[in-house]
């Protein structure tokens, strides 16, 4: 399965909704939109995972990477509405400790 990534501004910051799977196949096209937005705004990034289905340990890796860029800016990644099997990755990884999850 595919996924999709669709950009909004809001009053909070850059939001980015998430549609689909995030394995190793989809990782790349969701790190090369982070790099970016972090790159070229002063804004948080709010990551809505509503209709996120899956996340292996790229998909990890490129938020893990992508904290670690927006921390050296002074800005935050913010993840939204974890599905319970996508948040219990978080929460085995210890992740959850690391990112702001609401």
């Amino acid at each position: 399965m595919n996924l999709d990534l669709k950009e909004r501004i809001s009053e909070n910051g850059v939001v980015i909704e998430l549609k689909g799977e995030l394995d190793i196949f989809s990782s790349p096209t969701l790190k090369d939109k982070l790099y970016s937005l972090i790159d070229t705004s002063s804004n948080d990034v709010i990551i809505d995972m509503n209709d996120v289905s899956y996340i292996d340990s790229t998909g990890l890796g490129v938020f893990v990477g992508a904290l670690k860029k927006s921390k050296q800016k002074g800005t935050n990644i913010v993840l939204k509405n974890l599905k319970p099997n996508v948040k219990k990755v978080f929460t085995i990884t210890g992740l959850d400790k690391v990112f702001r999850i609401e």
